[in-house]
């Protein structure tokens, strides 16, 4: 599997609106600045965001964009899945769509596996829960193998 620049950078740019703590909305060059996100990309990402329902945009000389919702009510997943669409796919398909046969037949629930794992983890944490740096037991417990930051 792998997290686009699209995704990545969608999560970073929630992050620095999750630890504003004013409420003021912040602007696109601030949050692009912030996180060192090309402003033109971070751009079309938070139009995406807007359009998931993961942030809010006031116009106007003290405009900006905010959260639409508070930061422990919205998930990684939320986020990847407003720019993204699904979070895992098989050549854009959901797997429980997709049929094999033959000796590829018992290939689906290995996609339906890893599927549900990841979900498991990005709809497990909260933008709030990585901005106050509390990540879940489990989230902390895989990134604490050694194994895990080894390249194969």
């Amino acid at each position: 599997m792998r997290i686009s620049a699209r995704a990545d950078y969608a999560v970073r740019a929630s992050l620095e609106l999750a630890v504003r703590e004013n409420g003021e909305p912040v602007k696109a060059e601030a949050l692009s600045a912030a996180q060192d996100i090309p402003h033109k990309f971070l751009e079309g990402i938070l139009s995406d965001l807007r359009r998931g329902g993961i942030v809010v945009s006031r116009r106007g000389g003290n405009g900006g964009y905010l959260l639409a919702r508070a930061a422990d009510a919205i998930t990684v997943a939320d986020v990847v899945r407003a720019v993204e669409g699904p979070i895992v796919s098989v050549r854009g398909e959901r797997p429980s769509v997709l049929t094999y046969s033959g000796p590829a037949q018992p290939l689906l629930p290995v996609w339906v596996a890893l599927r549900a794992n990841v979900r498991k983890i990005l709809e497990g944490v909260t933008l709030d829960d990585i901005a106050r740096d509390r990540l879940p037991d489990p989230v902390r417990e895989l990134a604490d193998d050694p194994a895990a930051w080894r390249n194969p």
